[in-house]
Order: C-alpha cells, then sequence, then structure tokens
C-alpha cells in the first residue's frame, strides 16, 4: 500500500514525498507518507487523485481531514496515514523532525 501511494502521488506530481515507518515507536500507524504540493488547487488534486485511485483499487480511507481548507489535507488507511501539506504548512508543522526517531522507508521503482 505505501508503495501504491507515493507511486499516485508521484504521478500526480507531489513535491518531497517522504516515508516515515513508525510502526516500533507508535500504535498510531505503521507508515506516515508526507509530501507537498504547490497552491491548494494542487493539494486538492493530489487528494482527489490520491482518494480515485485508491478507491479503484479498493482501499477505502478510515478518515480524511483538512479538504475544504486544502493546507493540509490528511488520510487515514489505518496502517497508513498520508499527509499532503501547502508547503508553508509543512515547513511550520515539521512532522518530519517530530517522527525523527522513525526509520525512512527507501521507496521501489514506480508500478504505475
Amino acid at each position: 500500500m505505501v508503495e501504491k501511494i507515493a507511486d499516485i502521488l508521484e504521478n500526480k506530481k507531489a513535491k518531497d514525498i517522504r516515508i516515515i515507518n513508525i510502526e516500533d515507536i507508535s500504535v498510531l500507524t505503521d507508515y506516515f507518507i508526507i509530501c507537498s504540493g504547490t497552491s491548494s488547487t494542487h493539494i486538492r488534486a493530489l487528494a482527489d487523485e490520491l482518494e480515485f485511485k485508491m478507491e479503484e483499487a479498493g482501499c477505502r480511507h478510515l478518515r480524511r481531514e483538512g479538504y475544504d481548507s486544502a493546507r493540509w489535507i490528511l488520510f487515514d488507511y489505518g496502517n497508513v496515514v498520508v499527509h499532503i501539506f501547502h508547503e508553508d504548512d509543512r515547513n511550520f508543522y515539521d512532522l518530519e523532525r517530530l517522527w525523527s526517531d522513525g526509520k525512512i522507508y527507501q521507496r521501489q521503482q514506480s508500478k504505475l
């Protein structure tokens, strides 16, 4: 699921996609996927594409937050939580620093 989500975001031109494995340090989820969009329109487009492609693959999110403001959209897929940020908000909240004890996940080649 991690690879599929990252591929979807990459193909829609998400910026600076990071995957953090936090399964050993948190009960919240196993992975965070963090990326940026360049504008609220781009962020919504990333969210729309992710939601569509994942539902097409039979994976429906448990929860979606932040769509209306399109500054930080969160998708909860259970063992994977996706954060789609506006670049300014990503820098401000700095989730990568907050979860720096997690392991950086190295992606395989894109399959889409």
